[in-house]
């Protein structure tokens, strides 16, 4: 288990204190899914670091609590109606169901062949969905973990699922394109509810206002009445792809972030713009969540989670109160630094502390044993092996990818091509991790 960092919950430096301004620490890679408790007490959030967050929105003095249990990127989070239990799900193919009290993980809802990308919850909070990228829609009992069934009928990766009449009815959208209904009883498709043509990321719903929205891959942001399917207003920026789409409590707002690092807020009672700003200077914006009507909380490619003003909100460009930006100009950087920070660094730091990382700390990697610093957990694949890190090893890592040097081992799927950019890497590394302590290094 990584040890716990030591921070402050709402960050706001001098600079940003006038804007209203504010940021949740904490993180080691970027925010991928937020949730906000329907009392608006709460705060969770999901990170590439494989942690989940539970964070007061009330209490600034008070640290997150840590929930700890993906062994991959954690995607997804749910406050459940009762406000006692969460979920999470990850690309470890599982999700879990968590205690929001004690942090503690109540059971684990295995089944899924992919990584899951979202949940959906009903009203009573008995039923949970979750999208598959196996293509299969999970339905589970949110009481018990016990899977129900695995909806087979996507044609690609399942990205984003909503019940509907109180948890008779489900939708899913995929990466095929399409959104399908399903009647959650009978487990079947009624139909086929939208063909879009490009893959459909994200989805809301407004029983109450009889509207659903979809943002897709191509940028496109349509509404759909829900009764006669037909389109009753389109809001696409032009911005792609949309990667998040989410709904004040009250259904009168609706926020959209995209690939380009913009969140765009809608007034749906006419679907006129409200508030639409670049968030970040660089990668996209993966979620979003309201707090109320007047603040929006966003997960970024940046190792926190931004709380913005609606009213007050401005591109970072435009404003001295910009959050720190994940990346530094490339130019100022050497061709091994440019690749460890493109490739290596949302992962793993060069300090000995280590920090909260889907990896490990690179602090002495020359001359160490795979799978044996202290304090980390490390895969079944890399606990044990028989592989020492040194110029020759990391060098075939980046050359023939983790899927095929270490299979097994969290590392995600990439290669460094050209070898002038892996021997730049590895020398950099050298240069600023220095090798193993001794009693580290074993033959």
């Amino acid at each position: 288990m990584r040890s716990l960092l030591a921070v402050i919950i709402l960050s706001a430096t001098p600079a940003v204190a006038d804007s209203g301004y504010a940021r949740l620490d904490g993180h080691g890679g970027p925010v991928k899914g937020v949730a906000v408790s329907a009392d608006g007490k709460h705060v969770m959030t999901a990170s590439f670091d494989n942690s989940v967050g539970l964070w007061s929105l009330q209490d600034e003095s008070k640290e997150p609590i840590w929930l700890e249990g993906h062994e991959a990127a954690a995607n997804s989070v749910l406050f459940l109606p009762d406000g006692r239990r969460a979920l999470s799900a990850g690309d470890d193919y599982t999700a879990i169901l968590w205690d929001a009290a004690t942090g503690s993980n109540i059971t684990t809802l295995e089944g899924h062949q992919g990584k899951i990308l979202d949940i959906s919850a009903t009203p009573d909070g008995k039923l949970a969905a979750t999208a598959g990228w196996d293509g299969a829609v999970g339905l589970w009992n949110a009481e018990t973990g016990e899977s129900i069934a695995m909806l087979k009928g996507h044609r690609a990766p399942v990205q984003a699922v909503r019940f509907a009449k109180g948890g008779k009815l489900l939708y899913s959208a995929s990466s095929d394109g399409t959104v399908r209904l399903w009647d959650v009883a009978e487990k079947s498709i009624k139909r086929i509810e939208v063909k879009h043509g490009f893959g459909i990321n994200r989805l809301v719903i407004n029983e109450a206002s009889g509207w659903l929205a979809y943002g897709a891959l191509d940028g496109g942001v349509r509404i759909l009445d829900l009764e006669s399917g037909k389109e009753i207003a389109d809001v696409t920026s032009g911005r792609q792809p949309v990667l998040a789409l989410t709904l004040s409590s009250d259904g009168t707002l609706m926020g959209i972030g995209d690939g380009e690092g913009y969140i765009h807020v809608v007034a749906t009672d006419e679907w006129r713009t409200i508030r639409d700003f670049r968030a970040t200077a660089r990668g996209p914006v993966w979620a979003l969540a309201f707090d109320g009507n007047e603040r929006v909380i966003a997960g970024t490619i940046q190792d926190h989670a931004d709380i913005w003003p609606i009213a007050t909100a401005k591109s970072v460009a435009e404003s001295d109160a910009a959050p720190r930006d994940f990346l530094r100009d490339p130019a100022t950087m050497t061709n091994g630094e440019r690749q460890f920070t493109r490739k290596c660094s949302i992962c793993h730091t060069l300090t000995e502390d280590g920090g909260r990382r889907a990896g490990p700390s690179l602090m002495g990697v020359f001359g160490r044993r795979a799978g044996t610093l202290p304090g980390y957990t490390y895969s079944d694949a890399l606990t044990g092996a028989d592989l020492v890190w040194s110029d020759e090893t990391l060098d075939k890592l980046f050359d023939l990818g983790p899927e095929h040097y270490t299979p097994g081992s969290k590392m995600p799927m990439q290669r460094i091509v050209r070898d002038e950019d892996r021997a730049d890497l590895i020398a950099y590394l050298k240069d600023v991790t220095g090798e193993a302590p001794a009693q580290e290094i074993k033959k």
